[in-house]
């Protein structure tokens, strides 16, 4: 395995599943050898339990169905429908 091959699609997609599982985030890797890396060290950790992640959709939930996500763009701040949106001043 060459030092700059690219990961392949397959390390990519279980690099997902394994940090949606333990609750964790990841570095992308730029090569293979990094994405093996990620993939050991998420291996090595707990899974979260159903519960927990259950627990974490529905906070998850309580703060986007409310003014609670800073982020958020509100009804007041934007005109018009798709291509013809504007920010409002």
């Amino acid at each position: 395995m060459s030092t700059n091959d690219k990961p392949t699609r397959k390390q990519l997609a279980y690099l997902r599943n394994l940090a949606s599982q333990r609750g964790q985030t990841f570095q992308y890797p730029t090569t293979k050898a990094q994405a093996s890396q990620e993939i050991e060290r998420l291996l090595k950790g707990k899974p979260d339990s159903r519960l927990e992640r259950a627990i974490e959709r529905e906070q998850e939930y309580e703060i986007t169905s409310q003014d609670l996500d800073a982020t958020r763009v509100r009804e007041d701040e934007v005109g018009g429908w798709g291509s013809s949106a504007r920010w409002g001043s």
